[in-house]
């Protein structure tokens, strides 16, 4: 499973992207329940967020959908930010 995360927005406006590939990590079955717990619900057009909040465009296998602060739940958060801490 590959999956893609584009971050945009905030007060700077910095785009902050990263991706990871689950297919040889021994935690990959994480990483899979995770992704689709952060699928369900999300939408595939980008939703309007706060003023200075960040926008993200997640990619999982091919399927783009899109979140914004700050109406995430709690396994888009999670699945955000570990990709963004652990994805080249």
């Amino acid at each position: 499973m590959r999956i893609f995360v584009r971050r945009t927005g905030g007060f700077a406006g910095i785009e902050r992207q990263a991706e990871v590939d689950t297919a040889c990590r021994a935690d990959a079955a994480d990483w899979h329940a995770l992704a689709e717990q952060a699928l369900a619900g999300a939408s595939p057009v980008p939703g309007t967020g706060v003023p200075d909040g960040f926008s993200y465009e997640v990619t999982v296998d091919g399927r783009t959908l899109h979140y914004a602060d700050p109406t995430l739940t709690d396994a888009q958060r999670e699945l955000v930010s570990r990709v963004l801490k652990e994805g080249a």
